[in-house]
């Protein structure tokens, strides 16, 4: 088993910056990619992934000039650095681990965190 826990969500305005921070337990050496995930209603859109020991990088194309994915595998934690924040960004983020892929679909990731409010205000 995998445990996940998000931090670093809270209420910026438009143009301000957070950084998420994902603390990684567990079984970490079964983990092959994590990713971050966005929720603004019904299923989880693919922001960034990072493959966990080699560091390969994956962005939606969207946030690719905006948010940083990075991790510290001898500290286990994941980062998502999000820079230029706008109303659009609002929403619960979630950090999720996969065993086999990195993947850009929710559904191929194993574990999950409880998630982590982050609200941009115009």
């Amino acid at each position: 088993q995998v445990q996940l826990v998000e931090s670093g969500g809270g209420s910026v305005q438009t143009g301000g910056s957070l950084r998420l921070v994902c603390a990684v337990s567990g079984r970490t050496a079964d983990i092959f990619g994590m990713g971050w995930f966005r929720q603004r209603g019904r299923g989880r859109d693919f922001l960034a992934a990072v493959e966990w020991r080699s560091g390969k990088e994956y962005y939606m194309p969207s946030v690719k000039d905006r948010f940083t994915v990075s991790r510290d595998n001898d500290k286990n934690f994941l980062y998502l650095q999000m820079d230029s924040l706008v109303p659009g960004d609002t929403g619960v983020y979630y950090c999720g681990a996969s065993r086999l892929y990195t993947h850009a679909s929710e559904f191929g990731y194993d574990y999950w965190g409880q998630g982590t409010q982050v609200t941009v205000s115009s």
